[in-house]
């Protein structure tokens, strides 16, 4: 009996302390071209017009590209919570030109993250696709901060993310018109 409950003690252990995969994904229309699209989310510096300024995201890698490319590093400083300020390094490790890019993790707040940014014409503009898959540390408290904070967070990044590239293209639409 005793055996019994210290093996069911570590698997119920196991499994409350182990780190859950979490995927949030997001789509958006953009009114413009495939090719005005694509430039623009490829170009690294665009990250800070599309940042929520709650997040205090400053770029610190210098001379950054005008266009990113695969194995580039770029260096971030993110407050992802209020209280909370720490350096991001993420890595674009793959690109195919106007189809899709993923940024990856190297270093920050997450166990994992990869992030798929995908376009796809429709209609008269295109179709961007987002999958964020990610892990976070810590278990459980991981887990009770992904439910508490990380979830809420990132629909609120993307929000605000979808209405800085609207209006980025409604403005410059207007100026070609």
């Amino acid at each position: 009996m005793h055996c019994l409950i210290a093996w069911v003690y570590c698997q119920v252990r196991k499994n409350v302390l182990k780190m859950a995969f979490y995927q949030f994904t997001c789509r958006q229309y953009i009114d413009a071209s495939l090719e005005e699209v694509w430039d623009f989310i490829a170009t690294p510096s665009n990250l800070n017009r599309i940042t929520p300024q709650s997040m205090g995201f400053e770029i610190l890698t210098s001379d950054l590209p005008s266009q990113m490319y695969e194995g580039m590093i770029i260096h971030y400083r993110v407050r992802p919570l209020p209280f909370y300020t720490t350096e991001w390094v993420t890595e674009i490790t793959h690109i195919k030109h106007g189809d899709y890019f993923v940024d990856e993790q190297r270093v920050g707040p997450y166990k994992m993250w990869h992030h798929q940014h995908r376009l796809q014409p429709s209609g008269s503009g295109v179709e961007m696709f987002d999958i964020v898959s990610y892990q976070l540390p810590m278990g459980l408290l991981g887990r009770l901060g992904n439910y508490l904070v990380v979830t809420n967070r990132l629909k609120q990044i993307f929000d605000y993310r979808k209405k800085a590239i609207d209006e980025y293209f409604v403005r410059n639409n207007r100026l070609c018109s």
